[in-house]
């Protein structure tokens, strides 16, 4: 079968269309005939090399976090899946493979799809909705009548966070161009800043939490407009240390590294009274269970940017690194 490549760390050619083995289920695993995946900033992180020390990827292997399919074959002790069940995954940070025809994803990472989405909406769903609900849920802890700050609102993690944070009961304020004004208004968003002529810090106090998902001067000037105590929750900054030993697993090394990569985000953050925290998610099929109620009861809505064939996935690419997807980008497979 001919799946999607990284090859090795750099620019675009590294990512390459190669024959791949079929993959062979064991115990506690699903193989998924994929019927779609998505495409995700992290995939084009991982392949710059952005994530290389921390997740130390054994190359060259079949890239892709996350997809929807149909399962063709359980492996030993699973339950709770059968053959033929339409299910939605995002796979390990060690194993990839979401870019190929099949694959195999532990049972408990993965979830029966949403019945009301077909494999395209779905497969853009487990790694950025994972995202927001562990960064709003678990790290935020988000409580009715709070004021939410969620950067670039219109993106795939934007959108998703936009509407778990109305559904907590917080009110939501966030960033977006004109073109994504309507859009991340219909998701929810109360407070709509375009960043393209405001500067949402002239405008915005005393938010009791923020999810930063560009970085940059944004994740900074994020400090300035929340209470003191609060906390921001990063995707786009730099690791600091409780990544390292809550979300990665790994022990001291990593750790101080981190630590000194991330001194003076976090001094910058003292300085204003807040907390730092950069997020690494972790695959999980009970949150995924979670998401498919959700959306099949209405609370939340899958936005999908475009849908390329899995035979154009490196235009898909150019697409998504251009950085003006509203929603998620995503493949679909020839079946």
């Amino acid at each position: 079968m001919q799946g999607y490549v990284l090859t090795g760390y750099g620019n675009a050619d590294v990512m390459q269309m190669r024959e791949v083995p079929e993959p062979t289920v064991g115990p506690g695993e699903l193989l998924i005939d994929v019927r779609a995946a998505g495409l995700n900033p992290l995939d084009s992180k991982l392949r710059r090399g952005g994530l290389k020390p921390l997740l130390g990827l054994k190359l060259p292997r079949v890239a892709g976090n996350e997809l929807a399919g149909v399962v063709r074959e359980t492996g030993a002790g699973v339950t709770g899946f059968t053959a033929g069940d339409r299910v939605f995954a995002r796979v390990t940070k060690l194993s990839l493979g979401a870019f190929a025809p099949r694959v195999v994803v532990p049972a408990d990472l993965a979830a029966k799809m949403p019945s009301s989405l077909d494999f395209t909406d779905a497969a853009g769903l487990p790694l950025a909705g994972l995202t927001a609900l562990q960064a709003l849920r678990d790290e935020l802890d988000v409580q009715p009548g709070q004021r939410v700050f969620v950067s670039g609102g219109a993106g795939g993690v934007g959108t998703l966070a936009i509407q778990l944070a109305t559904w907590m009961g917080a009110e939501v304020a966030t960033t977006a161009s004109a073109q994504g004004a309507d859009l991340v208004r219909s998701l929810g968003a109360k407070t709509i800043i375009d960043y393209k002529e405001q500067k949402f810090a002239e405008h915005l106090r005393d938010y009791d939490g923020a999810l930063d998902l560009i970085g940059g001067r944004d994740l900074t000037d994020i400090f300035t407009i929340l209470k003191p105590g609060a906390k921001v929750v990063t995707i786009a900054g730099t690791p600091e240390p409780v990544t390292a030993r809550k979300d990665l697993g790994r022990g001291f090394g990593l750790s101080a590294l981190l630590w000194l990569a991330s001194a003076k985000l976090r001094r910058q953050a003292r300085a204003h009274r807040v907390v730092y925290r950069f997020l690494f998610m972790h695959p999980s099929g009970p949150d995924l269970a979670l998401l498919a109620r959700l959306v099949d009861e209405g609370r939340l809505k899958a936005v999908t940017d475009r849908v390329f064939p899995f035979e154009e996935i490196a235009d898909a690419f150019v697409h998504l690194d251009r950085g003006r997807a509203k929603g998620k980008v995503v493949v679909r497979m020839t079946t």
